[in-house]
């Protein structure tokens, strides 16, 4: 009898999954250094294409090359390519416009989305714990709004655009969550990390002409860092679903708060307001909520959390 490849070992996958979340902080910032200087559509393209290289030695190493890269549906990676890359596009950009705990907090308002989007795509039916959750998680997103929205003159304001960017981030990385649940049905975990990152190097290419720059060596590694930080947490977080299920790990998805608070203040001098603390507050209960009423009605949603990235679509 061939032997599981998984097991329930709870500490061990809490802790693979925290030290996860705190490197896609770490990467979160690395990026909004980066794109101080560097344009969004090359730190892109090295946080994709530099991913690779790990993946491949990961797959080896495992024994699993030839399985791990095989696809029956070209056409579904490439979808799941193209809406989870500009997701990532529009993260990047307003990381470099918001403060990094601020980009954190908007972005927990993905699962909010997801739901949004199953019932109106999927025709998944929501009652009235999970209509309430949403309507939640909304109220905290305008409450982190609520500073940026002083008036017309505010709509050309850097914080407020950068603000828009993020939500709509999250809306397209809550359509790529819905998309990856038809996709494990007859595609590997690590098919679908590969050719997500081959797309988003193809097409973060395509902004090659609206003025990439020639990094200096120190920017250079950062570059090259970013991709190498995102594959290795990606791993964590995929080795932590074969240890426990998936409604046991994703409260531990909030841990990034704390990581981008220490990160921000550290390394930026940002500190968040009260009002977007108390925002993301609610945001976070709600997502409580929806996961919560989740594992009570049994869906195996699971398989879809360890490809979603809060930081890299």
């Amino acid at each position: 009898m061939a032997k599981s490849l998984t097991s329930h070992r709870p500490l061990l996958a809490i802790s693979l999954k925290v030290i996860a979340i705190g490197l896609f902080t770490i990467m979160s910032g690395l990026i909004k250094e980066i794109t101080q200087t560097v344009p969004t559509g090359q730190a892109v393209f090295f946080r994709s294409f530099f991913v690779l290289p790990v993946i491949f030695v990961w797959l080896a190493v495992r024994g699993d090359l030839s399985k791990g890269l095989r696809t029956k549906s070209p056409m579904l990676h490439f979808w799941r390519g193209l809406v989870g890359t500009s997701a990532m596009g529009l993260n990047f950009a307003a990381l470099s416009m918001l403060p990094l705990p601020e980009v954190t907090a908007l972005g927990y308002v993905t699962p909010i989305f997801t739901l949004i989007l199953a019932a109106l795509l999927l025709g998944e039916r929501i009652r009235i714990i999970r209509i309430s959750a949403v309507a939640i998680g909304l109220v905290g997103v305008l409450i982190m709004l609520s500073p940026r929205l002083g008036g017309a003159e505010t709509l050309q304001d850097t914080a407020l655009i950068g603000a828009l960017l993020v939500l709509g981030s999250a809306a397209l990385r809550g359509f790529v969550q819905i998309h990856i649940r038809k996709m494990v049905q007859s595609e590997e975990t690590s098919a679908i990390v590969f050719y997500f990152s081959v797309t988003a190097s193809l097409l973060s290419l395509l902004t090659l002409p609206f003025g990439w720059v020639v990094p200096d060596a120190p920017m250079l590694l950062l570059l090259i860092s970013t991709g190498f930080i995102g594959a290795l947490a990606q791993i964590l977080v995929t080795s932590s679903y074969r240890f426990a299920p998936a409604s046991l790990l994703a409260p531990y998805d909030y841990v990034s708060m704390l990581f981008a608070l220490v990160i921000g203040y550290v390394w930026f001098a940002e500190w968040p307001s009260l009002v977007m603390l108390a925002g993301a507050a609610l945001v976070i209960a709600a997502n409580g909520i929806v996961v919560w009423r989740e594992s009570r009605l049994g869906l195996e949603r699971g398989k879809a959390k360890p490809l979603t990235d809060p930081k890299g679509g």
